[in-house]
């Protein structure tokens, strides 16, 4: 792999990482299992170990959690609530114990002992409590900031509202909030049994999204009437500690008031941990509440602080996951789901069967191509299993081959009835009516209003999902024909809110030419594409004529008879790359432009929006010169006067381009505090590097 397919990768899985991150941590509604999000860090992981040079300032080893709801206010945490690092195998935990060794020098046979309790499948929380009185509560958010729940939080009875006992002046009790798998149940038939239109009733997907979504609520009597409970786990700021290990510390926190796992134990060695996990695995199916792994912690606190952490995990805390459980079933029908992205996927639908306790109905299938790994077909038995406790999949075909027909997968949207279609090099096959696909319709909303996109104050996620299902909102022209008065018809709208979200659309109907085209939400085309693509043709009609001549050399492009399809593709991209003349477009992005366009569905829309009175500004981008007109910077660290975003538009306005990685064509790296692997690299290419205040002055001087 070349550096620049692996900084490709990496710029893809931080989108695709942070995306799953937002609709698990954010949105309490994932997408993939546990296992699939697992196996995307590790990708992530193992190409960051072979090119640390191109290790990005927003890579998820450096990620924990997601940003926090708009809904709730803020706290930063006093010590980052971190993540850890997982393990699936005996050899992997072995490993994690001689790591320990070896970082604090321990002879062969002095004795490590750990700690190991159930992982429970539930939302982090902090509670924080001075003398002895709840006084704070918070979710992990994105590691450092959380979100405040303090009066939800005083709902669950399990969390005292003052410590028993002589507690210590400060101390922030950290765990799990989570859900019994019999209140969860009890919960989703009381909201279909409460809801007047069965089929919109809101149901929860399991456990943990049920415990994340009601304790996240802007009504604390909501959070009330759900059955939310709590295990403790940790700690962050203490004022002082009640014992030097881990289990003690533990059994104060009992003592306390606060409950924690039952299963928790100190283990002397590795087997003793070992033995302990099959322990729990083997009571999984029978506890009370979803668990996905056992936690492992160094027991004595004063090598727990000798270890330290990384940038997002503690070097003395483990968990190790636990295999997906298996059954066998029969496979009765193949569906077709779109996702909020587009992607089709393939839902085996089951014959009902157990699987570690939790009766299976359906089980994804991945994509196409694992269709046809498998050779399924409905009526053949299959071997499913539970990957992380979210989504089954199929793991094996186990009838023979038979003189029946494959299945065959669909080139058309089954939502939309748009092209599906699947670019070379991908696994997935989408459907390219992203603007009119009726299941794609919300995302695509979210994203054409989002804060790099048109940046509608106002009108959040929330709004979004109302209007939509209220049949106020159905494409992005919509927004453009809301009015104060269809606002203040609706519930909990009054005259000031409703004036201020329609001034606030009323000033995007001339948005900036890039914003517009990346609020398209075209695929490939993020934020830095569309700004090339609109600086290089500056006006939307401009634009619009290079997309139509573009597509017009793409259609006459002809296979010669007898050339090869891979010569073939090879010429016709050359071709687009060509007519789209825009600099660091390649013919993936090129030819997702030109997809995107040529569909009937799409330019309905974009006619939908003229017709609205919505006109993408032309460009008009003055460079200064400067110092550095021409050359290549790279910014990395905390910038602490200014934001990257903002960083970029000076230095592009000095004529510079703005790289992500530093390489030997960098010129100039710009350091803030906290900066890293890519200042060691600019130090050993020998790359010019100044701090933010220097380069504030050279941009000061500039004029």
């Amino acid at each position: 792999m070349t550096e620049t397919q692996a900084a490709a990768e990496l710029e893809h899985l931080a989108a695709e990482i942070a995306r799953h991150n937002r609709l698990y941590h954010s949105d309490d509604a994932p997408e993939i299992s546990d296992a699939d999000y697992d196996a995307l860090v590790r990708r992530n992981s193992e190409l960051e170990r072979q090119f640390p040079n191109l290790i990005r300032e927003d890579s998820p080893s450096r990620q924990v959690g997601a940003a926090p709801a708009a809904h709730l206010s803020k706290v930063r945490h006093a010590l980052p609530m971190l993540s850890l690092e997982n393990a699936f195998a005996d050899d992997e935990v072995a490993d994690f114990i001689g790591r320990v060794r070896r970082f604090l020098s321990l002879a062969p046979d002095e004795e490590v002992a750990l700690t190991a309790e159930p992982k429970i499948d539930g939302l982090s929380c902090s509670l924080r409590y001075e003398k002895g009185e709840l006084v704070l509560a918070a979710t992990r958010g994105d590691g450092t900031t959380g979100e405040v729940v303090t009066e939800n939080v005083r709902t669950i009875a399990d969390i005292p509202r003052r410590l028993n006992g002589d507690a210590p002046e400060i101390f922030e009790v950290r765990g799990e909030v989570y859900m019994s798998k019999a209140d969860f149940a009890a919960l989703n038939a009381r909201l279909l049994a409460e809801a007047e239109d069965p089929a919109r009733a809101r149901q929860f997907a399991n456990p943990r999204n049920a415990a994340a979504g009601s304790l996240r609520q802007k009504d604390a009597s909501v959070t009330a009437s759900r059955p939310l409970r709590f295990y403790a786990h940790g700690w962050g700021e203490v004022s002082a500690l009640p014992a030097e290990t881990q289990l003690g510390v533990m059994r104060a926190i009992k003592a306390w008031g606060l409950p924690i796992a039952d299963h928790l134990e100190r283990c002397a060695d590795l087997d003793a941990l070992l033995a302990h996990y099959r322990t729990i695995e083997a009571k999984r199916a029978d506890l009370a509440f979803d668990i996905d792994g056992v936690v492992y912690k160094v027991d004595r606190l004063d090598w727990q602080r000798r270890l330290g952490q990384v940038a997002r995990a503690p070097r003395w805390a483990l968990a190790h996951k636990f295999p997906a459980e298996k059954a066998e079933t029969l496979l009765e029908a193949i569906d077709i789901q779109v996702g909020r992205t587009g992607k089709l996927t393939p839902v085996a639908r089951l014959r009902p069967v157990s699987v570690g306790g939790v009766t299976v109905t359906n089980a994804t299938l991945h994509n196409k191509d694992e269709i046809e790994r498998l050779g399924v077909r409905v009526g053949d038995r299959v071997r499913i299993q539970r990957a992380g406790d979210v989504i089954p999949q199929v793991l094996e075909n186990l009838t023979p081959e038979e003189d029946r027909p494959a299945f065959v997968f669909p080139t058309a949207c089954p939502e939309c009835g748009s092209d599906a279609v699947r670019e070379e090099g991908e696994v997935d096959v989408r459907c390219t009516g992203g603007l009119v696909c009726p299941v794609q319709r919300v995302e695509r909303l979210r994203h054409f209003v989002s804060r790099h996109a048109l940046d509608i104050e106002g009108l959040g996620i929330t709004h979004i999902e109302n209007f939509f299902r209220d049949g106020l909102l159905q494409s992005p022209a919509d927004i453009f024909r809301l009015t104060k008065e269809k606002l203040l018809a609706r519930e909990r709208w009054a005259e000031i809110s409703a004036a201020n979200l329609i001034a606030a659309i009323h000033a995007k109907r001339e948005p900036p030419l890039d914003r517009f085209l990346y609020g398209l939400g075209i695929r490939h085309v993020g934020e830095v594409t569309a700004r090339d693509l609109a600086r290089r043709y500056r006006s939307w009609s401009d634009l619009r004529a290079m997309i139509e001549a573009a597509l017009k050399v793409r259609r006459e492009i002809d296979p010669i008879e007898g050339e090869e399809e891979r010569k073939f593709l090879q010429r016709r991209d050359k071709a687009v790359v060509e007519a789209v003349e825009t600099p660091n477009i390649g013919p993936e992005v090129a030819n997702a432009l030109l997809d995107f366009f040529e569909e009937a569905h799409n330019r309905e829309v974009l006619d939908d929006l003229r017709e609205a009175g919505v006109r993408p500004a032309d460009v008009i981008w003055e460079t200064k010169a400067s110092p550095v007109s021409g050359k290549t910077l790279v910014f990395t660290g905390s910038l602490e006067t200014l934001s990257r975003d903002e960083a970029k538009a000076q230095a592009e306005k000095l004529g510079a381009k703005v790289a992500g990685s530093v390489s030997a064509r960098t010129d100039l790296v710009v350091y803030g505090p906290g900066a890293g692997s890519k200042l060691k690299k600019a130090a050993e290419l020998g790359v010019e590097t100044i701090d933010e205040e220097k380069w504030n002055a050279l941009v000061k001087a500039a004029g």
